[in-house]
């Protein structure tokens, strides 16, 4: 049975942009509390000795998961959800993920390779994420979280075909494509979107 959330951690993507998901915060309705994950490193959240792989930033998510809480992440953070998923299937309630860049094979469902142009626009982030692969087709299954799959039908970085891998995967999930979405559709959109969001949280 779907428990609700006590507790809304919003993930950025890989530009650490922690004000990404703050308009559709602002939108939301559902009274949990909210809380914006930084990145070690990645934009403004200031590097740490700790942080030095994909896994610690898992780390530091489940650090954070001591009350029920539905995770809402963006591109390269629902790679990161959806290894919190498999890893803490007590407390995570829904799992929100918008244009997910991570966590299967995405080029071969026509995603473009963004990361080393990434690298060379923003030559002070770490470089250890650019390496990172992860195909987590075989354990996705076991989620038993519901699902929000939020994607943009012009976003070259994370096209439709992953959301719909996604969709065909996770046991609990509905696929919202946003007409005219980009990479950066949950800002862009955030009045279409948050709504969505309301009713997936409380279980519309």
């Amino acid at each position: 049975m779907t428990f609700r959330p006590t507790q809304l951690l919003f993930l950025p993507g890989a530009s650490g942009d922690t004000g990404l998901w703050q308009p559709v915060a602002d939108l939301l309705q559902h009274p949990a509390a909210r809380v914006h994950v930084g990145w070690p490193g990645f934009g403004p959240t200031p590097a740490h000795p700790s942080c030095r792989g994909f896994g610690d930033l898992v780390a530091a998510v489940l650090g954070r998961i001591d009350r029920p809480t539905a995770l809402i992440a963006q591109s390269m953070g629902g790679a990161v959800a959806l290894r919190a998923a498999l890893a803490r299937p007590d407390l995570i309630t829904h799992l929100v993920l918008a244009a997910t860049s991570g966590g299967l094979d995405v080029a071969a469902l026509g995603a473009v390779d963004w990361r080393a142009g990434f690298l060379a626009a923003n030559p002070a982030l770490p470089t250890w994420f650019a390496t990172h692969r992860e195909d987590l087709s075989a354990q996705i299954p076991s989620i038993t979280a519901p699902a929000l799959l939020l994607w943009g039908d012009t976003d070259p970085i994370s096209p439709v075909a992953v959301g719909q891998r996604l969709a065909a995967l996770l046991p609990h999930a509905r696929l919202q494509v946003v007409a005219g979405g980009g990479h950066d559709l949950a800002r862009v959109f955030a009045a279409q979107v948050a709504p969505w969001i309301d009713a997936h949280l409380s279980g519309v």
